[in-house]
């Protein structure tokens, strides 16, 4: 006999492969967990990245980066989802209706836009509750500013792989990033 708890548990894990199934079918290109804690968008696809099946986002040397200061941060491994900001051609921006259907998906705390392109789309996602913000920095999802939506934590790192050429703008990034340490216990 199946527990209640076990039922839900198994309840919940399929309602989220139809949701990412359903996703991923609208041209969505995700990768890592479905019940992440932080959702990275990439507005700005290598080639590499561009494999529409969601395997080389964040794969490249940006990506480790952020995984291992998301690790650093004391995130646990699976507690990360990438979305790409361009549909399956990795070049045309996404929806904004499919980035926000993307991130309730999800259901992250905190929503990191990687580059202007990721926040540009993320802005159209959100606009009706970004103008609510006061701040006009937080409003507009400036670089290095966290806002808070509909309980989420936005931010825009602002050209976070641009940044791993320079040594000053890595420290500029580390620095916004630590803005953002779990909401929940460490790992």
């Amino acid at each position: 006999m199946v527990s209640e708890e076990e039922q839900l548990r198994r309840a919940l894990v399929g309602k989220a492969r139809a949701e990412v199934a359903w996703l991923e079918g609208a041209g969505v290109v995700m990768r890592g967990s479905a019940f992440a804690d932080i959702v990275l968008l990439k507005g700005e696809l290598d080639p590499e990245e561009r494999a529409g099946d969601g395997s080389g986002l964040l794969a490249g040397r940006d990506g480790k980066a952020l995984r291992a200061s998301l690790d650093r941060l004391g995130y646990a491994p699976e507690a990360w989802a990438a979305v790409s900001c361009c549909g399956a051609d990795g070049v045309t921006p996404l929806d904004a209706g499919l980035l926000r259907r993307a991130i309730l998906t999800i259901s992250p705390l905190t929503v990191v836009a990687t580059d202007e392109a990721a926040a540009h789309v993320l802005r159209e996602a959100y606009a009706d509750e970004l103008v609510l913000i006061e701040d006009f920095n937080q409003a507009m999802l400036a670089p290095g500013f966290v806002a808070v939506v509909d309980g989420m934590r936005f931010m825009n790192l602002g050209g976070f792989e641009a940044a791993l050429a320079d040594d000053h703008e890595k420290q500029v990034m580390w620095a916004r990033l630590k803005l953002l340490p779990p909401l929940g216990e460490p790992y």
